[in-house]
């Protein structure tokens, strides 16, 4: 036992083994990491297939891109109002009490969703239909993000590849679910893409919801000293307002999980928005050429770029700050968007999509970082979700905008509003670079919950 145990120190000490082992594979190894990474793939597949589905179920079937825009963006507004809500109540009682809860009213009101469009229903029932399916839908990734985070809690750069690890297989889904949900809805039938999105979620999520060997403790809410009651005393008016207005400033109000967030919040929106004008833009783009299928692949080859970018930045170790590392990739990440309204064809688009979706990856997974080291281990999933959840608004407002844009004026003045949109989140970023500092975050954040 003492020589396999010495034959291990030398291996950890010896800087040439440590660099053959897989920073991946390594992780994967983890007891049940491997179970409950590959099952949230699966539950998260619909993040890239569902809002593009139903656009393209309700275009395929009406031909307006306008009122798909904003059926889809009903489905994301209602994402992200109920999204920290549930995780507030996930961190609370558990994944597994809410994540079976949530498959069940999703599964419900998506096929609610698709029996009224395959009707062809008033657009009111599409609208308030579309928004409950999307307001249901699982939030698996925070969910794995804070598996991981318990996991292997401590080692931040562990904790590094593991955020890695999953921001690259989020790109992955962004590869295989535009092709896989455009071919569907027009190689078979409108309602395909969707309805395979909706499957692969609920399957997904109840194969992650049954895995309680690596489900994280619920968490309580820290419970404050209680104050003395106080008996009423009579006195002059004045005096008694100035009590009311002392218990007032008394009382604990909710602040935010993380500092960071006053920052990411506004800059991830008009990223999300970036990413729904570029879906909707894509599509139309490709339309507009004859080529409406093809719109999928080049979706895809853009979110290869970022599985690839992903990859190479997790495997690495980084000496600069994250906030200033977030700042600088969703810079280059907005520098490569801006030409796509300029590009003469599919085949240069598809070229441009991959290099500029090499900063992607790097820009979400760094973003998600900055929350996981300032938000208390108590509220990490509800901070997580407040950033998942303002990615889902601003998807609803590009998603509406991008799709009048296009009815009104085509594809390209679509592309130069998503350009927009990520120069505005950038400038944002570099504007509220002192938020997202990370060093000893937690006692500030864990502060401000409880006081």
């Amino acid at each position: 036992m003492t020589q396999v145990r010495a034959r291990c120190d030398d291996r950890e000490r010896d800087p040439r083994s440590a660099a053959k082992q897989n920073p991946y594979l390594e992780l994967l190894r983890a007891p049940g990491a491997l179970a409950f990474s590959s099952a949230g793939f699966v539950g998260r597949m619909s993040m890239s297939m569902y809002g593009l589905g139903t656009v393209l179920l309700i275009a395929l079937l009406t031909g307006r891109y306008g009122e798909a825009g904003t059926v889809a963006a009903a489905g994301s507004v209602g994402y992200a109002v109920l999204s920290p809500v549930i995780a507030t109540r996930t961190d609370r009682l558990g994944q597994r009490r809410v994540l079976l809860v949530q498959a069940a009213v999703f599964a419900i009101s998506s096929v609610v969703f698709i029996s009224f469009a395959e009707l062809r229903a008033p657009f009111w029932t599409l609208l308030v239909t579309g928004l409950l399916a999307g307001a249901s839908m699982p939030s698996i990734g925070t969910m794995v993000r804070t598996r991981w985070s318990t996991l292997i809690d401590g080692d931040a750069q562990r904790l590094h590849t593991a955020f890695a690890l999953e921001s690259v297989n989020d790109e992955f889904i962004f590869v295989i679910g535009p092709a896989l949900v455009t071919l569907l809805a027009t190689q078979l039938f409108p309602a395909s893409g969707i309805g395979t999105a909706s499957l692969l979620c609920i399957v997904g999520t109840l194969l992650f919801a049954v895995q309680r060997r690596t489900e994280p403790a619920p968490q309580p809410k820290p419970q404050l000293k209680p104050q003395p009651a106080r008996s009423p005393v009579a006195g002059p008016a004045p005096a008694r307002r100035l009590r009311r207005w002392q218990r007032l400033r008394a009382v604990s109000w909710p602040s935010l999980p993380a500092a960071g967030l006053v920052t990411l919040a506004p800059a991830f929106l008009l990223i999300g928005a970036m990413f729904s004008a570029i879906d909707l833009s894509t599509v139309a783009f490709a339309t507009e050429l004859g080529h409406r299928p093809v719109a999928g692949l080049i979706l895809g080859t853009y979110a290869f770029g970022s599985a690839v970018g992903g990859l190479w930045y997790g495997s690495r170790h980084w000496k600069a700050p994250l906030g200033r590392r977030f700042t600088i990739t969703a810079a280059l990440t907005v520098a490569g968007v801006s030409t796509f309204w300029a590009v003469p064809g599919l085949l240069v688009l598809d070229a441009v999509g991959f290099i500029a979706g090499l900063a992607i990856s790097p820009t979400l997974m760094t973003g998600y970082a900055i929350l996981e080291r300032q938000a208390p281990p108590h509220r990490t999933t509800e901070a997580m979700a407040w950033l998942s959840s303002t990615i889902s608004v601003g998807v609803a407002l590009g998603s509406a905008f991008a799709g009048h844009i296009i009815d009104a004026h085509g594809a390209r003045w679509s592309f130069a509003f998503a350009a927009c949109c990520g120069a505005a989140g950038v400038l944002i970023c570099v504007t509220g670079l002192g938020r997202l500092r990370t060093e000893h975050a937690r006692q500030p954040a864990e502060l401000g919950a409880t006081t």
